[in-house]
């Protein structure tokens, strides 16, 4: 196959996948609670890593507009919103906090495909030790179960 007629196809379908509207309405809900932070260092870190996909402050980037970007970027920040998130803090469900230090100890959160993106979202040791220290002063801790 011509490399030509490839490349062509290829554009055709990257614009004609612009159609499809889902991942482009950018507007945040309002924000209607949020946590009894141990420390303002605690919210600090937070927000510097985490408010994208868990509270309804996320800044949506140029590339969030254009699909296929669009279109994951609006399932991973619906996704963070609805197991954790600190702008409807009281709600009723769950809202899982308690989880939150345990996810960034074990260096599930931040996700590493957010990481090159959000260069200040990546904590050094210090600050995810003291990220997760704050998190169990705020939200508590989630203990895993012992396997017998």
């Amino acid at each position: 196959m011509n490399t030509g007629k490839l490349a062509g196809g290829a554009l055709i379908v990257l614009a004609a996948i612009q159609l499809i509207p889902y991942g482009r309405d950018h507007q945040n809900p309002p924000v209607t609670g949020e946590p009894a932070w141990d420390s303002p260092r605690t919210r600090e870190l937070f927000f510097r890593a985490c408010k994208d996909c868990h509270s309804n402050e996320t800044t949506w980037p140029w590339y969030s507009s254009i699909a296929p970007a669009s279109w994951l970027a609006q399932v991973d920040v619906s996704i963070g919103r609805k197991k954790l998130n600190v702008s409807e803090w009281g709600r009723e469900g769950k809202n899982e906090g308690d989880e939150a230090a345990g996810e960034v100890r074990e260096g599930k959160m931040p996700p590493w495909f957010y990481l090159p993106a959000h260069p200040e979202a990546k904590l050094d040791e210090s600050e995810k030790e003291e990220l997760v220290s704050g998190l169990v002063a705020t939200f508590g801790e989630k203990k895993k179960k012992k396997a017998r």
